[in-house]
């Protein structure tokens, strides 16, 4: 019998959150397989059998544990169950063709979006009576919605109640905090009771990079297996602007400034679990194909929780996108110990006058929030401007200058 407990995960963390068990109580594992998930303050990881045997859980989901402490017993002299072949034991009988009979159809294909799940007599109950689905309330595993459902709805029109409870209801729920909920709270309330926090803005005509896009997608989907997003004409451009104003990439540490002659880019990504700010490295230093097969393998680690202590470390900068929930301006909070943050929101089209006319532009607000014990108004807003200016000239990315400029050593 050998015992499996919680790894140490960092210097700074004593205690984890369990938050579910992945293998259950009994059930044989083999050695190395995943068998729980564990919550610190900073990340989520998962806890691997160190032998194969049988398993028996000591810990319960949700309970908070020391590191040391134990979560299960393996019992290694356990004999794995033989596996059984359900397929040889019990052949599938072929339904002869003259009785195979033609799938009847209860409702119509488009009655509910693919988004929307629903039974066949939900659904045909919605196009018949012209239901709004998101208007019903479901009850159904996974969300499916109902027969009754619909027929709540119907006789309660205009009405809807939160998911899973009836109208009019008083209920209210206690739920503990997590240790990355409880984390990302102190963080935020540190960064607004230690920095001396100001928001400058601008904005930024999205027309030549949305052309680029629309021109070149295909182009670079084929060439590189990833899509061009706006996420690398972004960290780019500040990897250019914090190497030309390096007090943006900077931070206090006691009586120090700590310059950094890199750019490690943190990307804030929200997750079910709350936000997460996992980091690029070295920017300055990647392709634009480098930074978008990142950007997805980060935010797809993020999403499964399956991110490392080391990812989420070390940022010098970051980029949060508000737009993507449909945010038109902000003020985002600085991710200490950083000294500025660069907030993208939504691209809405809106009239500008260019040349003495009235032009309609796709435009998008930009938000840098930063320290001013570190950063001056001057190099703030000048940083913010120099961003807006690749953004708006792509080609500017390439060498930080203007080509014709550059040709004439200007």
């Amino acid at each position: 019998m050998i015992e499996i407990k919680v790894p140490a995960v960092g210097e700074s963390i004593s205690e984890v959150t369990l938050l579910k068990w992945v293998k259950k109580d009994g059930e044989y594992v083999d050695r190395d397989e995943v068998i729980a998930e564990l919550e610190s303050e900073k990340a989520t990881f998962e806890v691997n059998a160190e032998q194969a045997g049988s398993l028996k859980i000591i810990a319960k989901e949700g309970d908070t544990l020391n590191i040391g402490s134990v979560l299960a017993h393996i019992d290694e002299t356990a004999e794995k169950p033989a596996t059984v072949n359900v397929s040889a034991e019990t052949p599938k009988k072929e339904t002869p063709k003259a009785e195979a009979k033609p799938a009847v159809v209860e409702a119509p294909v488009t009655a509910v979006t693919n988004d929307i799940k629903a039974t066949p007599v939900a659904s045909a109950i919605i196009a018949d009576k012209k239901v709004d689905p998101s208007s019903i309330t479901a009850s159904g595993f996974g969300g499916k919605i109902m027969k009754s459902d619909v027929l709540e709805a119907l006789s309660h029109p205009g009405k809807k109640a939160f998911a899973g409870q009836e109208l009019f209801t008083r209920n209210v729920r206690k739920e503990k905090m997590s240790n990355l909920r409880k984390t990302i709270s102190r963080r935020l309330v540190e960064a607004k009771n230690t920095t001396a926090m100001l928001t400058t803005f601008n904005e930024v005509d999205m027309g030549r990079i949305m052309d680029t896009r629309k021109q070149y997608k295909d182009a670079f989907s084929k060439a590189h297996g990833v899509n061009l997003g706006f996420m690398s004409f972004f960290t780019k451009a500040c990897a250019i602007a914090l190497s030309e104003w390096p007090a943006v990439n900077a931070y206090i540490d006691g009586d120090e400034l700590i310059y950094h002659d890199y750019a490690d880019i943190s990307i804030a990504v929200s997750t079910p679990r709350g936000l997460t700010v996992p980091v690029i490295r070295n920017v300055e230093s990647l392709s634009m194909a480098d930074i978008e097969k990142k950007v997805v393998e980060l935010a797809g680690k993020a999403r499964d929780n399956k991110l490392t202590m080391e990812e989420l470390q070390g940022g010098t900068f970051t980029i949060t996108n508000g737009g993507v929930f449909g945010s038109l301006m902000s003020t985002p909070i600085i991710n200490i110990p950083q000294s500025g943050i660069l907030g993208m929101h939504k691209i809405q089209e809106r009239p500008m006058a260019i040349n003495g006319q009235v032009v309609i532009r796709p435009m998008m607000y930009l938000a840098l929030s930063y320290d001013h014990r570190v950063i001056d108004g001057r190099e703030s807003v000048s940083f913010l401007v120099r961003v807006k200016e690749l953004l708006e000239n792509p080609e500017l990315l390439l060498i930080g200058k203007d080509p014709v400029k550059s040709l004439l050593e200007l």
